[in-house]
């Protein structure tokens, strides 16, 4: 089948509004709270620092926005999924990100249908920076600070960012890959807190009996944000088996392309050609691969099931 053809799987829910989320004038904002609201998910948006984040409860634990409330889970330790909404201008966004938010749907539905209830979903807002922005401007670093203060420091973080094409689950091992260069004394429980969070990614892929997983560094998402506000998270990208062979071959053969990678100074013509597509107008449907969406899916729901 052409690749202009790859639109049958948006007939199936939750996939049915993808194509007005990428629609050149898409009210984005709008489109998902409608969605959410149809799907009947326990939503509710909550601003912070002229952001809007999505958030979705276990049916029944709705946060209630009044004076005083308690936000569900506070002082316990829930899997958080997030994935950003936001998107870079002029670009359609379907890898990045608008497969993850549609994929975080249809793993909300299957947890509420299967009763686990451990968990937070959260559509985040600012991923995408532009030039002359640093990461404190980044959405997750202003959540990260709200974290504290609801007593959901001890909350797993698990990013979701361009998961729409590929075969291949990449944990990014970025965040434990700068904090093991710095030798600063502080940062070991947060070092901890990442090794916890990969070995957790890793034992839910197992469990799924996945066998195209790879650990490697990749470019920051959310988890930079998260990072600098003091609470690590992992990212979880894909890639396609013909790109993440060659990058983690890339890897060991130079040393220094990790640190490239990380600061955005690496050469565009060694970086995965789906990673060369993000957050430009080649970012289209078309490089989608939706028959491995449910991978992406049953993986999110089995590391809520911890």
């Amino acid at each position: 089948m052409p690749p202009k053809e790859n639109r049958a799987w948006a007939a199936h829910s939750p996939y049915e509004r993808f194509f007005d989320f990428i629609a050149p004038d898409a009210d984005r904002f709008g489109v998902l709270s409608d969605h959410t609201e149809r799907l009947g998910l326990e939503a509710v948006v909550i601003p912070i620092k002229d952001n809007r984040h999505f958030f979705l409860f276990p049916r029944g634990r709705t946060l209630k926005p009044r004076a005083g409330a308690s936000f569900p889970f506070r002082g316990q330790s829930p899997i958080v999924l997030t994935a950003h909404y936001d998107r870079v201008p002029d670009s359609p966004g379907a890898n990045d990100n608008s497969a993850a938010v549609f994929l975080l749907l249809k793993a909300a539905l299957a947890l509420n249908r299967q009763r686990i209830d451990q968990w937070i979903i959260i559509f985040t807002d600012k991923e995408e920076l532009q030039n002359g922005e640093g990461i404190g401007e980044q959405g997750s670093f202003s959540l990260a600070e709200k974290f504290r203060l609801w007593g959901l420091a001890k909350a797993r973080i698990f990013s979701f960012d361009a998961c729409g094409a590929g075969d291949t689950f990449v944990f990014s091992t970025t965040p434990g890959y700068l904090l093991g260069k710095n030798k600063n004394p502080g940062f070991r429980r947060a070092s901890q807190t990442i090794s916890l969070l990969q070995e957790t990614a890793l034992a839910a892929a197992r469990r799924l009996r996945f066998s195209k997983v790879l650990s490697v560094p990749t470019p920051f998402s959310d988890d930079a944000g998260f990072l600098k506000g003091g609470i690590p998270a992992q990212t979880v990208t894909m890639l396609p088996a013909s790109e993440a062979g060659p990058y983690a071959t890339l890897l060991r053969n130079i040393p220094d392309f990790a640190d490239a990678i990380i600061n955005g100074s690496a050469d565009r013509r060694l970086i995965p050609e789906t990673w060369r597509c993000l957050n430009g107008p080649a970012d289209t449907h078309l490089r989608l691969t939706p028959e491995h969406y449910d991978d992406v899916v049953r993986f999110a729901v089995e590391l809520c099931r911890l």
